[in-house]
């Protein structure tokens, strides 16, 4: 999918920090805080930023943010005023860039199954929040297996939020501790799966029960 939007608009880069103002739109960015999200280089983090500006959808913002200085014994945390973008809600096309960059396609369901493949033995993926647009939901990635190596799926989610721009809320489980949580009606399972949800995958006949 990031590879569509990519030849849409240009870049990678463009996309990744597009979606991070779109999808935190309270929020105010400097511009090592937009390298840090979207793990983008410096060079295109001000490119990307300065047209985006240029275009009306993002306006220069003056904000506090807490800063690292010092070292070792000496580093401490210290409140400075920094200059940075916020998202400019007069930008006629917000709604609409919002929607196209949040659609889910069954094209993207495969990529996001392609990343989660090296996490472990999957039997069942299931999306919901952010990548369906239910913004109520208490997660938005479930992933049941064998064996799965909480360190990579970190990494893989660490990666899925560069690249779409928002935290994700997710919950992982062994098959066999998700199978107990089933039968005794725990309540985060429970919440998941009786709310609006998508099934990618599953290998455990969950959309059975």
């Amino acid at each position: 999918m990031l590879d569509i939007l990519e030849k849409l608009f240009g870049s990678a880069a463009k996309v990744k920090i597009m979606r991070l103002f779109l999808f935190n739109n309270e929020e105010s960015y400097d511009i090592d805080h937009v390298i840090e999200r979207s793990k983008v280089t410096p060079t295109a983090a001000r490119q990307e930023l300065s047209l985006l500006e240029k275009m009306g959808m993002l306006k220069k913002k003056s904000f506090f943010r807490d800063v690292e200085v010092g070292r070792g014994k000496n580093k401490k945390i210290e409140r400075h005023r920094v200059m940075g973008w916020t998202l400019d809600y007069t930008f006629e096309y917000l709604d609409p860039l919002k929607n196209l960059l949040v659609h889910v396609s069954e094209q993207r369901n495969q990529e996001l199954l392609r990343k989660l493949a090296r996490v472990g033995k999957l039997k069942l993926v299931i999306i919901s929040g952010f990548f369906i647009q239910n913004w109520d939901s208490r997660v938005d990635l479930l992933v049941v297996g064998d064996n799965l190596r909480k360190g990579t799926l970190e990494n893989v989610v660490r990666t899925l939020e560069s690249e779409l721009g928002k935290e994700i809320r997710y919950a992982s489980f062994e098959t066999a501790d998700f199978q107990y949580r089933l039968g005794v009606y725990d309540k985060l399972v429970r919440d998941i799966l009786d709310y609006e949800h998508e099934i990618i995958l599953d290998k455990i006949n969950v959309a059975a029960r």
